[in-house]
């Protein structure tokens, strides 16, 4: 018997689904068992962990959550429980076999797409209410293909060189700044696959302020560590420059010393010369921070990042060019490239007010810590974004490179300590408007 056709939710939930698993497929194909169940990192877990905890997760929600008949024992809910154990003890775990976990993955993939048919096509459920659930599942795994991608980075004892798509190359791009008008800035979103910590959505006011039209490259930043930025406390936040001192750090994370002047740094299976023109990645918030003051600036705050993404004409946009979902004309996502572009290849992505390259590439630090918008309801569940509130986390902002579409839009809030390198994090500086 034919099944009827999928109404859009369900089409999309399909389409997320499918292009999540087909990536992790793509980015693990060939590494030997011993590259998926060795701790690669005390920040990053055993790779064979992620992927049964994607589908532990995924059975979670799309079946038990939605009526469906378990799977498996719910023993495995503490076993891939993430604040149960933390990264570091995860490969003391009595983990499944590599070949198990896919398997797993697959049988779950299998039953939650089969349980999608039984579902109504409408419904006032919250979790089902514009296939909420399955927005949230597909971001899930994306998000975790994205930590995948910081702990094949990480990873020393493979080589691991992926096959990545070119990326745009360019004239060299100038960097100037844009003056944004003060006034009402539209914030968050009521998306049926919105998270919780985008809700709801609300106006705040922001005064006059300039923000650089692209992110700080490698080649500036050079100048900055080449000057001594590192070893003078003028520049970085207390807290920072005492964690820079007993850490010993001299320069981004993955660059290597000067070889006959010449920055070099590792990329996966690569060591290569330093792009200049690319934005500079795997730097702190304090190392943000401090490049800014340093160059007379500060970072933005997420307001004024929100502003100049939505635009300063009022006028709401899921993404800084429209609504017409991302695609490789408009930024760099989707993890294929396996690194940011130089600044200027996205002229399409750019914002109605002249601001380049906002979403893809490298995720921005901003001022701001994280925290709960006025009105704020934790759901479905705290673990997602309350218990992270507070001032030890600094948001961030537009995605990177290794970012999925599905995942980002002006209204998304990533967040970390201000310490993390691994991540695919840059920055752009801002200034007040005097």
């Amino acid at each position: 018997m034919r099944r009827p056709e999928l109404r859009p939710w369900k089409t999309s939930a399909v389409s997320e689904l499918t292009a999540a698993r087909s990536r992790l497929l793509r980015m693990l194909e060939g590494l030997p068992e011993d590259a998926l169940t060795r701790q690669h990192s005390p920040l990053m877990s055993p790779i064979v962990w992620d992927v049964a905890h994607l589908a532990n997760y995924e059975e979670q929600w799309l079946l038990r959550a939605l009526g469906a008949p378990a799977l498996t024992d719910s023993a495995f809910d503490a076993l891939y429980d993430a604040f149960r154990h933390p990264r570091a003890s995860r490969s003391q775990l009595p983990l499944l076999s590599p070949e198990q976990a896919f398997a797993y993955a697959s049988r779950v993939r299998e039953a939650s797409l089969e349980w999608l048919h039984s579902l109504p096509e409408d419904s006032s459920t919250p979790l089902l209410r514009g296939g909420f659930v399955y927005g949230l599942v597909a971001q899930h795994e994306q998000q975790h293909l994205e930590t995948l991608a910081a702990t094949l980075q990480l990873m020393t004892s493979h080589v691991y060189r992926p096959a990545a798509l070119p990326r745009p190359r360019p004239a060299r791009a100038a960097q100037y700044e844009v003056f944004l008008p003060g006034g009402p800035v539209r914030l968050g979103s009521d998306a049926p696959w919105a998270y919780d910590n985008e809700r709801p959505a609300h106006t705040v006011h922001v005064p006059d302020f300039l923000l650089d039209s692209h992110p700080v490259t490698n080649g500036d930043y050079a100048v900055f560590v080449d000057s001594g930025g590192y070893t003078d406390s003028r520049w970085w936040d207390p807290q920072g420059f005492e964690w820079l001192q007993a850490q010993g750090i001299r320069h981004p994370l993955f660059w290597l010393p000067q070889q006959g002047g010449t920055w070099l740094r590792r990329r996966y299976g690569w060591v290569e010369p330093l792009p200049k023109d690319e934005p500079v990645q795997h730097v702190c918030w304090y190392e943000a921070d401090a490049y800014a003051r340093w160059a007379g600036k500060r970072l933005p705050t997420e307001a004024e990042w929100e502003k100049a993404a939505t635009g300063s004409d009022g006028q709401p946009r899921v993404y800084p060019w429209g609504d017409a979902a991302p695609d490789a004309a408009h930024a760099n996502l989707g993890g294929d490239t396996w690194g940011p572009s130089p600044i200027g290849g996205y002229p399409a992505g750019q914002s109605v007010d002249g601001v380049w390259g906002l979403l893809g590439d490298v995720w921005e630090w901003t001022s701001s810590t994280f925290d709960g918008y006025v009105g704020f309801k934790s759901f479905p569940y705290r673990e997602y974004s309350e218990v992270f509130f507070g001032t030890e986390y600094r948001v961030l902002r537009g995605g990177a490179w290794a970012s999925a579409p599905v995942a980002v839009r002006n209204s998304f809030r990533n967040w970390d300590y201000p310490i993390r390198r691994q991540i695919f994090a840059g920055f752009r500086c801002a200034r007040d408007a005097r």
